[in-house]
């Protein structure tokens, strides 16, 4: 094939995933199972945080609480725990990692770089990055056993082959910083499959399967789920868990999804008039 016939092949493809996606991005989340969250809109106001006295709109992003009835905010529990380590240079209340702490506050911790979680197990405990020695998910859940000459690679069943998974919450140029880390060096990396991200404040200047963190840990929890056989973990909570953004039809909202069985909607005004 010549050269130019490539290029055309190429870009052939390359629109038809254009408009692949551009009818995906006008409804996104269709295929998610995730309730009304109107009733966040008859919330007027802010309120005082119980921690920093500090006046917030739905949850404090210092204290990773809510300043509304938790009602409004169901507690989830997760099937591994999940640290983020956070550049000091990420501002709070921008970065979605804020978003699965306040929902998930037994299961999701965050520390800020260079403060850094424990680690008691690291053959139980990955890292998520996209290393060009890193591991699928899916490659987890083969164990390899040696009998003499022989290897036999079992599948994993009935549990989960990790419990803890590490991301690191920062842009992409920050994020190398934080991944040579010598407290890294051990650790098996994980990828993720690539998809499309759906971040009404997605970062200028990169690809769009650039995810949001929580974006990252949504999938993760997706794929991890999908290579259990077992239904340790409802399959139809993972979209309604840890999946946080939703794009208005005119930017005007930016969706954090309740994972146990709703949505909260927080208006991308509040953003912008969150004080504090």
């Amino acid at each position: 094939m010549a050269k130019s016939d490539m290029i055309n092949d190429y870009a052939e493809k390359l629109s038809k995933l254009e408009r692949e996606q551009s009818i995906i991005d006008r409804a996104p989340f269709r295929h998610l199972k995730i309730t009304d969250a109107q009733i966040l809109d008859s919330i007027e106001g802010r309120e005082i945080c119980g921690r920093c006295y500090k006046s917030r709109k739905f949850f404090c992003y210092l204290c990773c609480l809510p300043v509304i009835n938790e009602k409004y905010f169901p507690k989830v529990k997760l099937p591994i725990k999940i640290d983020i380590v956070k550049h000091a240079r990420e501002i709070d209340g921008k970065s979605t990692a804020i978003h699965a702490a306040v929902l998930a506050p037994n299961d999701v911790r965050i520390f800020i770089y260079p403060d850094f979680p424990e680690i008691v197990d690291k053959e139980e405990t990955v890292l998520i990055f996209p290393s060009q020695t890193g591991k699928t998910i899916e490659s987890l859940f083969k164990k390899e056993i040696k009998q003499g000459d022989t290897v036999i690679i079992n599948r994993i069943q009935n549990e989960f082959p990790i419990k803890r998974a590490i991301f690191i919450d920062s842009t992409w140029h920050q994020t190398k910083a934080i991944y040579k880390d010598h407290r890294f060096r051990d650790l098996q990396c994980v990828i993720l499959k690539s998809r499309i991200s759906q971040f009404w404040r997605h970062q200028k200047k990169s690809p769009r399967w650039y995810l949001a963190t929580v974006e990252a840990i949504h999938q993760f929890l997706v794929e991890l789920h999908t290579y259990q056989r077992y239904k340790v973990f409802n399959h139809n909570r993972q979209d309604r868990e840890l999946h946080y953004h939703k794009t208005g039809l005119h930017k005007q909202a930016c969706k954090l999804v309740n994972f146990n069985v709703a949505s909260s909607i927080l208006r991308k005004r509040w953003f912008s008039n969150r004080g504090g």
